[in-house]
């Protein structure tokens, strides 16, 4: 992970320093900030190849902070939170984080995940291209078409639509997604599972209520429906 850039976000000065040395032991290239603007500013000037992004900060919190982001770039955003409650947690997922943990938190855990997020990149592995009805995924630009217009889909969101559209009619479990897209579990994330499900249809679906392409399979989990 050599030359990977992370953008460390907290307003907690520890919490930023113990993340960022764990990071440069790790060979990442770190930028820190300690308020939303100012975390807004870096990621514009910098292009992070990943963001940790705490949820309480000054100016703006990481909600807004993400929902900004979102306007410009599909960077992986990692959402650190105090909270403990899933309203909160999906919160953040709704608005365009990627995950999240919950502090206090390992640093060690933390460096894993931002290895394996950027490790399983879209376009690393599989088919460089998908044609799947109107639907076009392009692996290498990263980019999901559908009936020839942009859909902006975050990183993970990229994962899941590509696992599921290689093999069309195949029933994959959250826990399948999970390891396929992130390589890890832990305690919550069937609901995280489902949250990156519903923004997906909001991007790719006429109606996202009454989904063509990506189906429930009720107790065993989603399918791709090729139109």
């Amino acid at each position: 992970m050599v030359n990977k850039k992370v953008l460390v976000v907290d307003d907690d000065v520890k919490i930023v320093e113990l993340v960022s040395l764990y990071l440069k032991r790790d060979g990442y290239k770190i930028f820190t900030a300690y308020d939303g603007d100012e975390a807004i500013a870096l990621a514009k000037a910098n292009s992070p190849d990943i963001i940790v992004l705490d949820l309480m900060l000054p100016k703006k919190d990481g909600i807004e902070v993400c929902r900004e982001i979102r306007e410009f770039s599909d960077v992986p955003i990692i959402m650190l939170t105090a909270k403990i409650t899933d309203e909160d947690k999906i919160a953040g997922l709704e608005n365009g984080a990627d995950d999240y943990m919950t502090k206090p938190f390992s640093p060690r855990e933390l460096v894993a995940r931002v290895r394996v997020i950027l490790r399983r990149m879209p376009g690393e592995r599989g088919v460089d291209k998908l044609v799947r009805g109107d639907i076009i995924i392009d692996a290498l630009a990263r980019k999901v078409t559908v009936a020839s217009k942009d859909a902006k889909l975050t990183t993970i969101e990229f994962k899941i639509l590509q696992v599921l559209a290689t093999e069309p009619d195949r029933v994959f479990s959250r826990s399948e997604l999970i390891e396929r897209t992130m390589g890890y579990d832990f305690h919550g994330f069937d609901r995280t599972i489902d949250v990156h499900i519903l923004n997906i249809r909001k991007k790719i679906e006429d109606n996202y209520k009454k989904p063509k392409y990506i189906q429930t399979i009720y107790g065993a989990g989603y399918k791709f429906t090729e139109h």
